[in-house]
């Protein structure tokens, strides 16, 4: 059946239709996927690194379970890790990784093992590692090898926030983090022992809290800057450009990238050469955000970083499948906003060269069934972002397994990456509250890439049940590695 337009009855605000373009197939797709392009004077944008954790050229999947119980331990988590093939994402040999293993250190407890992951070749021996964080305690790295994720190092400090990237331009992969107050980055390569080559320690604001690190060069000079982004109790502050130099990230001379934001990926959507900030804004009252209709704002990058241009999607934009519907407290606070733009990830869907970006739903009506979710793929071209051609899928469409459910927020994490080296990313889409035997196992669909877009074409579909992983609770797919 047809993708349904979402619809709410809050009082006072008119709704006006529009039909929703669902087209094609998909599979999964991880946000550190799709290379970028170069066009025009501008020095090539760094591509993005495939996570390939065994070194055989497909893209593999990784994502979190943060919440499930592990060995009897409740809350312990772990990470299940989908390899990629000739044949697409390979459900029928998976790994989960927890604490419980031999080689991982630690003990299974209610640490949220997996509560953040950020994946990238830390010690530079070919292949992708994967860095998790847990609620509490201290961090862990799973190496890569020929036989994949195999041996394992606890790394020193509270690891929150993650992300990967080579801000000094020396070929080696580094790591960003924060964590409430602090903001740091450790520069690689890492030795297997878990220390880095150095660490630069940003200025401490105990009234700024940092809640999310990106990475990505958005002044083309071949180094990754670090985007960051702000908050404190109920207040949202703006997200702030870090310029990455020869040695490492200028901790002095931020700027605003012009409001506040949450989350966000960098991406040469336009492929100039010059990498593009694309995140969430939110309005100043941050405890608001689950209430908002979502908007996804690209600020377009330049020689020296954030420029003034800047562009707003919403799903009231020309092109773009669905109306775009906020919510609004009522007795049990239960009507949230779609929340256009509360997840992100890019991946060249098309293989035309561009970087497509997926954005989550997760708050989308579907009928009259709440909170049940959509993605949609918007498309990159010369012209940047914009809704031309973009797709929206939930579970109601046609071909895509399972069904609408009140909660399930369906887009509640999304990745790009190319399981099956074809050169088109694949998407990969989750619904953290979905239910399988229990209550909020979770699960992961993932939708082929094609020269026109996603397809529903061999959809590929998993919750801890088919993967033989702990399912109670578990909330797969809270987080994809990135």
């Amino acid at each position: 059946m047809p993708l349904r337009t979402s619809r709410r009855t809050n009082p006072g605000t008119a709704r006006r239709a529009r039909s929703r373009a669902v087209a094609g197939c998909a599979a999964v797709a991880v946000a550190l996927a799709a290379p970028l392009v170069t066009a025009g004077p501008a020095a090539a944008a760094p591509k993005a690194p495939v996570v390939d954790f065994n070194g055989d050229g497909f893209a593999d999947l990784a994502t979190t379970a943060p919440e499930a119980t592990v060995s009897g331990s409740a809350l312990a988590g772990y990470v299940a890790v989908v390899y990629g093939s000739s044949a697409g994402a390979d459900t029928a040999h998976p790994q989960i990784v927890s604490r419980a293993l031999p080689w991982v250190p630690g003990e299974p407890s209610s640490d949220r093992f997996g509560a953040s992951v950020a994946a990238r070749d830390l010690d530079g021996d070919g292949y992708t590692d994967l860095v998790v964080a847990a609620y509490s305690g201290s961090g862990t790295i799973l190496w890569g090898s020929a036989s994949g994720l195999s041996s394992a190092t606890e790394v020193g400090g509270h690891l929150s926030h993650l992300a990967g990237g080579d801000f000094n331009g020396d070929g080696k992969d580094d790591l960003a983090l924060g964590n409430n107050g602090l903001l740091q980055v450790r520069l690689g390569p890492f030795t297997r022992d878990g220390a880095s080559a150095g660490t630069t320690v940003f200025p401490e604001n105990d009234k700024r809290e940092t809640w999310d690190v990106i990475a990505g060069d958005m002044n083309g000079d071949g180094k990754d800057d670090l985007v960051t982004t702000h908050g404190f109790e109920e207040r949202s502050y703006d997200t702030l450009w870090w310029p990455g130099t020869a040695t490492g990230v200028d901790t002095a001379h931020s700027r605003s990238t012009g409001s506040a934001s949450v989350g966000g990926l960098v991406a040469d959507v336009n492929g100039d050469g010059y990498g593009d900030y694309v995140g969430q804004r939110v309005d100043a009252v941050s405890e608001m955000r689950m209430y908002e209709a979502g908007n996804v704002r690209v600020v377009y990058g330049g020689p020296n970083g954030p420029s003034t241009r800047t562009t707003s999607i919403t799903q009231n934009t020309a092109g773009v499948p669905g109306v775009s519907e906020a919510g609004y407290r009522n007795s049990d606070d239960s009507d949230y906003g779609d929340q256009f733009g509360a997840t992100l990830a890019a991946g060249d869907v098309t293989g035309d060269g561009y970087p497509d970006i997926a954005v989550g739903v997760p708050g989308e009506d579907i009928g009259s069934v709440r909170d049940a979710g959509s993605v949609v793929l918007l498309k990159g071209g010369p012209s940047g972002l914009t809704g031309t051609g973009a797709q929206a899928f939930d579970q109601s469409a046609t071909g895509v397994p399972g069904v609408s459910e009140a909660g399930d927020q369906f887009g509640g994490a999304v990745a790009l990456l190319d399981v099956n080296a074809n050169g088109r990313a694949d998407l990969a889409v989750a619904a953290p509250t979905e239910d399988g035997t229990y209550k909020n196992s979770g699960a992961v669909w993932l939708f082929r890439g094609s020269k026109a877009g996603l397809t529903t074409n061999n959809i590929t579909s998993f919750g801890p049940s088919t993967l033989k992983a702990p399912e109670k609770g578990a909330l797969l797919g809270s987080e994809f590695a990135k």
